[in-house]
């Protein structure tokens, strides 16, 4: 069996899509699927191979090879030319099914009778969105819409007049390599690993990295809604406890960092991005791990994605078996409970300081709740979700298609 996954936007990057189309692609070769995957790129790089193996499988923490190719994609064609291309390529590399989170992909590989799966992560917008949708579900490939969140299936049955029951939605929520987290460190000693490198990172202008400090870290983008300015103020408030902030453009990073400065905030470092492979170190160097959304969070598309997210970060908080601490949005609570995480009013910062106090203080409450997210975690594996998706699929028998069961 061969399965298309069709990125939705240029590889490599540091944006959450890319990261898990990849960790996607790779699970689906775990269970010893072929995969090729394909990327838009500039019109002029028609075919050409992706960038060097050991630089990508760094970045997105990869660890089984699979080939990778640009597509062209003109800058005012909206995708419509990369859906064509990449579904032409799709039907071309004799692939079983298509796999994909690019609307127009997944409407024109559906309506051209190619099994495929649509993965969406939000409510499709704008004029085209919906109908997009309703033509990939037109179509005779339609097989599987994978949605991150309960809320979104529920929003969008609602939206699309949609049959809630069967087998053809799904909620997926995102996933985390299990393997990477198997033998992480306790903190300090994680601390000791990383140390010289946040050294590095904040020059003679600021004191050394304390490894023997309490830490709390947070992990990805520092878009709005967030929590970067509830962080900011927990540091302000906690200076004898360490704020490890990993992730980041570097125009942001910049913005922070000068307001930093101007707080003299010297218990908080800002490390800028991290490639996937050298995550985990960083994440178990934390005591307790923060997941301070707001109402409203902002996607690097702009936009508010509160309601539906399924953050790739809590996946492997809950993997590196640390004590959580998240804002109590609705759409977390479809993974997290009071046994697994401290829940916290996103904007309420006394709260915020008394909980992170008493994890402190309550070393037992502490790694219980780290325990069990560890536990929590086994579910989410990439590979346990792309045996969900792909469950029960049997493709439509049409020429040059298998009419096997597809697992």
């Amino acid at each position: 069996m061969k399965i298309a996954v069709i990125a939705p936007t240029h590889i490599p990057a540091n944006s959450a899509n890319t990261i898990q189309v990849m960790k996607m692609a790779q699970a689906f070769v775990s269970l010893g699927i072929e995969v090729d995957l394909a990327y838009p790129g500039a019109p002029s790089q028609a075919g050409r191979s992706s960038e060097n193996w050991d630089q990508l499988a760094n970045h997105y923490g990869l660890q089984h090879r699979f080939p990778i190719v640009e597509l062209p994609c003109g800058p005012r064609a909206r995708k419509y030319d990369y859906a064509w291309r990449s579904v032409h390529w799709a039907r071309g590399s004799g692939a079983s099914l298509v796999y994909t989170r690019l609307l127009q992909a997944a409407a024109l590989a559906s309506l051209a009778s190619i099994p495929t799966i649509l993965e969406l992560h939000d409510l499709p917008t704008g004029k085209m969105g919906p109908g997009l949708v309703k033509l990939f579900l037109r179509g005779r490939g339609r097989r599987r819409l994978s949605l991150i969140s309960t809320t979104l299936k529920t929003d969008l049955t609602l939206a699309l007049d949609l049959p809630p029951e069967g087998d053809l939605i799904m909620v997926a929520p995102d996933g985390v390599d299990l393997s990477r987290y198997a033998d992480v460190p306790p903190p300090e000693q994680a601390r000791r690993v990383i140390g010289p490198a946040l050294c590095s990172v904040l020059g003679n202008q600021r004191p050394a990295f304390q490894v023997e400090r309490f830490t709390a870290g947070y992990s990805g983008h520092l878009y709005p809604g967030r929590g970067v300015e509830l962080m900011l103020d927990l540091a302000a408030r906690l200076p004898e406890v360490n704020f490890l902030l990993m992730g980041g453009e570097p125009e942001e990073v910049d913005k922070i960092q000068e307001r930093v400065a101007e707080r003299g905030l010297e218990n908080l470092i800002l490390t800028g991005f991290i490639p996937n492979a050298e995550l985990p170190k960083y994440q178990a160097a934390c005591d307790v791990l923060l997941m301070p959304y707001q109402h409203k969070v902002a996607a690097s598309s702009g936009g508010d994605i509160a309601r539906y997210l399924s953050p790739m970060k809590l996946f492997e908080y809950l993997a590196c078996g640390r004590a959580i601490l998240s804002s109590d949005l609705p759409v977390l609570r479809e993974v997290l409970a009071l046994e697994n995480a401290v829940l916290l009013p996103p904007d309420d910062l006394d709260r915020w300081v008394e909980a992170i106090l008493q994890m402190q203080m309550d070393v037992e409450r502490r790694l219980a709740l780290g325990a069990r997210a560890r536990q929590d975690s086994k579910q989410y594996s990439w590979e346990a979700r792309a045996e969900r998706l792909l469950a029960g699929l049997s493709t439509i028998a049409q020429p040059g298609w298998s009419d096997q069961p597809i697992r």
